[in-house]
């Protein structure tokens, strides 16, 4: 018997011809957040190129140094509140290295941490025809072969082997000269590149340099405005950039150890919190985990003017340190740009539906959908899914799936306007009372 699948009934041999269909209205869904990226200079890893890692996991292959090291503060500030961090190591640095006989070995990556790499050799106590090497870092075994020769030794995760012969043995051979070497503009214009293929929500710069400030923030700008990706940069004291992608951190926290963290360094964790933090979440009087006071304390006429001007501050509430208010540097208000935008929730649900309904129509709709009536009335029961399920979580609120979406032909046959109007939910931040004394 003959079967299949069909588009129209014109089968000629007798059979059972059947189509399997997916339900249509399991696309519109939430997109997920939680990424943030940051580029920093490290002493080990792999140069110019993005990793993708989570807290939990074990660095040490990658970065050097396990969780706990203070060499990984910040980005275990980043990993506080987010998911997932994409680090960008910007230098290169040299690589640390040693000769046995004729034997090299090498650090893999460039930076100081080579240098406290150890290789020791030893006759193998089963069978002494074979010799044990043993690759240490900082004291703790890394890597381990039992080998014959010089030339079936492999590389690992930290050294890299060259040269044949004999094995010489050693109590302790430390790896000498690395260095961190140092990093360049140029190296923070080869992240930004490699970072347009990955969509994280927050951008951190750890760095005082206007110049890159403001390099950044344009590239954060032509991302969201020329390209659709919704971005949010985070760095410190640049609220010059009076923009709703671009957060402006103005001071930093002590941390319960008493690690004193400033406000280029507190960038991490608002980046990361403000990745983490959800479309229909305010970080607005949210507490620092782990930090017992301010760094940087302002008085009152001076938090007012910071927020005035755009900053993202610090100010202590009920012994937390907290987020005095969860805004941007957006502050140049016009009739068709309001004080909302200025406001990091609003911002956030905003963004979240101008990624999903891109990603959505991009994934399911783009060449695979007819632009006719039925086409676009599929689009538009996706988008109403999406906003119903936004209105559901608290997100936005008087949503009308009748008079706030519409979705019609474009001036092109393969083109579609979307017009829709959406009314974000904000937090309460202000409460003012009345009382009557009787």
């Amino acid at each position: 018997m003959a079967g299949g699948t069909w588009n129209t009934q014109n089968k000629v041999r007798p059979g059972v011809y059947i189509n399997f269909i997916s339900e249509v209205d399991s696309l519109g869904t939430l997109g997920e957040r939680g990424t943030v990226s940051m580029a920093l200079p490290l002493s080990w890893g792999e140069p110019h190129k993005l990793l993708s890692l989570q807290a939990g996991d074990d660095w040490t292959k990658v970065v050097g140094y396990d969780w706990t090291a203070p060499e990984l503060l910040l980005m275990r500030e980043a990993l506080k509140r987010a998911k997932t961090l994409l680090l960008y190591r910007l230098n290169e640095g040299v690589k640390a290295a040693a000769t046995l006989g004729e034997i090299q070995i090498t650090a893999r990556y460039g930076g100081v941490r080579g240098n406290d790499l150890v290789l020791t050799t030893a006759t193998n106590i089963n069978d002494s025809t074979l010799t044990d090497v043993t690759t240490l870092l900082a004291g703790a075994v890394v890597d381990t072969q039992v080998v014959k020769d010089a030339k079936e030794l492999l590389a690992n995760d930290y050294v890299v082997f060259a040269g044949e012969g004999e094995i010489e043995k050693t109590a302790g051979l430390p790896l000498e000269g690395g260095t961190d070497g140092t990093v360049a503009n140029q190296d923070h214009t080869a992240y930004l590149q490699a970072l347009q293929a990955y969509h994280p929500q927050t951008v951190a710069l750890v760095s005082e340099d206007a110049s890159l400030k403001s390099v950044y923030a344009a590239h954060v700008k032509r991302l969201r405005e020329d390209e659709g990706k919704k971005v949010q940069l985070v760095l410190a004291d640049y609220v010059a950039a009076d923009h709703e992608g671009v957060i402006s951190v103005k001071n930093g926290v002590v941390l319960s150890d008493g690690t004193v963290l400033d406000a280029k360094q507190a960038v991490a964790w608002v980046a990361g919190a403000t990745a983490g933090a959800a479309v229909n979440q305010s970080l607005t009087y949210q507490a620092y985990e782990d930090a017992a006071d301010v760094n940087g304390k302002l008085s009152n006429a001076d938090i007012e003017e910071a927020l005035k001007q755009g900053h993202f501050v610090f100010t202590t509430s009920g012994g937390r340190v907290v987020v005095e208010q969860d805004i941007n540097t957006f502050t140049s208000m016009s009739p068709s740009k309001a004080r909302h935008f200025a406001k990091n929730r609003i911002v956030r649900v905003l963004d979240g539906i101008a990624n999903d309904l891109k990603r959505i129509f991009e994934l399911y709709y783009i060449g695979k959908v007819n632009n006719n009536d039925d086409g676009r009335g599929l689009f538009k029961s996706q988008c109403v899914t999406y906003l119903n399920e936004l209105q559901n979580m608290g997100a936005v609120q008087n949503f009308n799936a009748q008079a706030d979406i519409q979705v019609t032909q474009g001036t092109e046959s393969d083109s579609i306007v979307v017009d829709v109007s959406v009314q974000p939910v904000d937090a309460v931040e202000k409460i003012y009372m009345k009382v009557k004394v009787a």
